[in-house]
């Protein structure tokens, strides 16, 4: 029977859930074929109707409900790390396919052996947020005599990270090139440039380089918060390393999430970065309470991802590529569009809409589309 409504084109997914809701609620056989036609009308009375204008109905979709969006900022509670753009900015930003996102933000997932002790959690959250030299450090004093900088540690935030001496030495090491780092008999650890010719402008640059020195953690990751949804914890971050974060061993990969399209398609390919658009773009439309249908977004997000990269709905990206000139031309930039088409000749075969609607002409759609021949009896030529 399955076979059967799948060979008939009712997507598989949709037949074998349908099925297995049927089997759970304990339909008899004539009750799931009874759903199953039922299922398949709906499919069929959902298919687009040839000559629509999909692209006109998807701009109207989005065009009616964005002028009602509201151009706010949602903070976490009362976190201002953690604050997330939303409403119209976010839903710009997201269909122009801005590399450099305003407000970057994770949701990541723990492995279930770390999700039930709050102590866990917090562990692992000390382990992702970026951890700087200056947050480890309670006073930097410069020794003008000495021409050093000398750094008290502040070993409760130390013992907060999970970070030891030992480690912040290590690290000083490594990010500081050309400088002298040792520690003194009471706990001060020493920085002294190795230059013969040190002055006293190149230690205060030290010192000022010293306080973003990387120690431990995920790069680009500048605040984290453990909540609990449902049963477990998730910890929510600030700013955004998907690499960074899906590399450590307590982060479940299979539910990790930013909210950078361009990460994600770098790091799991161009359908995750697809999936990411639907998301995205869903959580901002429901978080504003409107309702807008998700074969629109989906539509969107196809013609946002169908080249293999990412590509935004800009002048530069999917409307800068179009084949037609004058599509190109209505856009933006319309002069620079028709003299580089005039330059190599360029032809425009009028196939879309706006190109005929400018030359004043019906559009091939809806009744535009099909062309009348006319066989006519007896016709003199």
């Amino acid at each position: 029977m399955i076979d059967e409504y799948i060979n008939r084109g009712v997507p598989e997914p949709l037949v074998r859930g349908l099925v297995k809701e049927a089997e759970d609620v304990k339909l008899t056989k004539a009750e799931i074929k009874k759903a199953l036609d039922r299922l398949e009308n709906e499919y069929k009375d959902a298919y687009i109707s040839p000559g629509e204008a999909i692209g006109v109905i998807t701009a109207e979709s989005f065009g009616e409900p964005g002028t009602q969006m509201t151009l706010n900022t949602f903070h976490f509670a009362g976190v201002a790390e953690l604050n997330v753009t939303l409403g119209l900015p976010r839903l710009i930003e997201l269909f122009d396919a801005r590399s450099n996102v305003s407000t970057p933000a994770m949701e990541i997932y723990l492995d279930k052996a770390y999700t039930k002790e709050n102590k866990d959690v917090k562990k692992v959250a000390s382990l992702i947020k970026e951890t700087k030299f200056r947050e480890v450090a309670s006073e930097f004093v410069i020794n003008v005599l000495k021409l050093q900088v000398e750094v008290t540690l502040n070993k409760k935030n130390m013992a907060d990270l999970h970070i030891t001496e030992a480690k912040i030495l290590e690290a000083l090491q490594s990010g500081l090139k050309g400088v002298v780092v040792k520690q003194s008999k009471d706990g001060i650890i020493v920085l002294k440039p190795s230059s013969v010719e040190e002055d006293l402008k190149e230690v205060y640059k030290l010192r000022e380089k010293a306080k973003e020195c990387f120690i431990k953690g995920v790069k680009k990751i500048s605040y984290v918060i453990p909540i609990k949804i449902g049963n477990e914890f998730v910890i929510l971050a600030s700013g955004s390393n998907l690499a960074g974060v899906l590399s450590l061993k307590e982060v479940d990969a299979t539910r990790t999430i930013t909210n950078n399209i361009h990460e994600t398609a770098e790091v799991l390919g161009i359908d995750a970065a697809r999936e990411a658009i639907i998301y995205e773009a869903e959580k901002v439309i429901k978080n504003q309470g409107l309702d807008i249908d998700v074969r629109h977004i989906m539509f969107i997000a196809d013609l946002m991802t169908n080249t293999g990269k990412v590509k935004g709905i800009t002048r530069s990206g999917i409307t800068g590529e179009k084949e037609s000139v004058l599509a190109r031309a209505s856009f933006e930039t319309p002069i620079k569009h028709i003299i580089n088409a005039a330059l190599v000749g360029e032809i425009d075969p009028l196939d879309s809409v706006i190109e005929n609607v400018i030359v004043n002409q019906p559009i091939p759609l809806g009744t535009g589309l099909p062309s009348l021949v006319a066989k006519m009896k007896n016709a003199r030529i």
